[in-house]
Formats: structure tokens, sequence, C-alpha cells
């Protein structure tokens, strides 16, 4: 721009003909239409450049928000994970505990099985023990009925044979009890 205008300087100076001062008003006309237009049009590309920017950091922020509440999130997942697991591994830790008490009943048990002289859970022949105390026929019945849901071949700590046994002493003291022998 300065060597333009140094040139203009220059042609005024000397003494030109109007013809090419024309020329020139006309270019220089021309250069400033030019010019301004340029400016306008830099103007306007920098206000986008601006509007786009803040748009652009808008944008940043509002990640930026997102990826801290994502965090935020794992982290609580994380944290509620390791309870999780903490409960699982107490979990795991009784159960490996309750199966070893249990081995250990399980081997006192054969144990006592073993040194047992009856096959029958080491009860003796004689269930009579099983209704002791009772004194009513209301409560004779109810004892049968606890008894057979104990005993009851279905259940794990079932046997046939002492619910015949059982069945065998229920009769005896019903009737008993009918013929009025019980005291």
């Amino acid at each position: 721009m300065v060597s333009v205008m140094e040139n203009f300087e220059e042609i005024l100076m000397q003494e030109g003909s109007g013809e090419e001062l024309n020329k020139l008003k006309s270019w220089l006309f021309r250069e400033n239409v030019r010019l301004i237009t340029a400016q306008k049009e830099l103007e306007q590309i920098r206000e986008q450049f601006e509007q786009e920017k803040e748009q652009f950091q808008d944008e940043i922020k509002s990640w930026n928000r997102k990826m801290s509440a994502e965090r935020q999130r794992l982290k609580e997942d994380n944290a509620f994970f390791e309870k999780k697991m903490d409960i699982l591994k107490d979990g795991f830790t009784q159960l490996d505990m309750d199966r070893r008490r249990l081995d250990k009943e399980w081997a006192k048990f054969e144990a006592r099985k073993e040194v047992m002289e009856e096959p029958v859970y080491g009860l003796s022949r004689d269930v009579s023990a099983f209704f002791r105390g009772v004194r009513n026929p209301l409560a004779l019945k109810k004892r049968y009925k606890d008894l057979i849901k104990i005993f009851h071949p279905d259940n794990v700590a079932g046997d046939k044979e002492i619910i015949q046994m059982i069945n065998k002493e229920y009769e005896n003291l019903k009737r008993d009890y009918d013929t009025g022998k019980w005291a």
C-alpha cells in the first residue's frame, strides 16, 4: 500500500496528462472499493470464526460436563461393584467355613454310626421315649403327627423301620387311652 501511495505522489508531482490522472483516480477508486470489500469479507469471516469458536467452546464444555458425569457414574458403579464383590467373597468364605464345619460334623456322624450297635441312627427299638410326657389324646395325636413329619422315609432323617415302630406305639397308646388304662 505504501508503494502505491509513493507512486501516486510521484505521478502527481510530475506534470502528467489529465488522462493519466483519471486512470490513476479510476484505479485508486477500484482499489479502494476492492480493499473495502475485502475488509468487509474479512470482518464477516472473522465474525463467523468467532461464532464457530464460541459454539465449539460451548460444545467442549458440554462434552466435558458429560464426561465428568460419566466418570462420576463409572466411579459409583465401580464402588458398587467392589461392594458386591466383597459381599460375594464374604459369602464364599462363609460357604467354605460352613462346608468345613459340615464335613467335620459328617465325619463325626460317620464315626458314631460305625460305633453304634444298631443301624437305626442310634435309637433303641423302644420308641416309647418319643411319647414320654403325653397325658391326653390331643397331645398324643400332635406328637404322632410331629414324629411322622420328622421320620417319614421321604425326609433326610426318615427311616421305614422307625415309622413302623412309631405307628405301632401310637396304636398301642391310643388303644390304652380308649380302654382307660392310661394313667
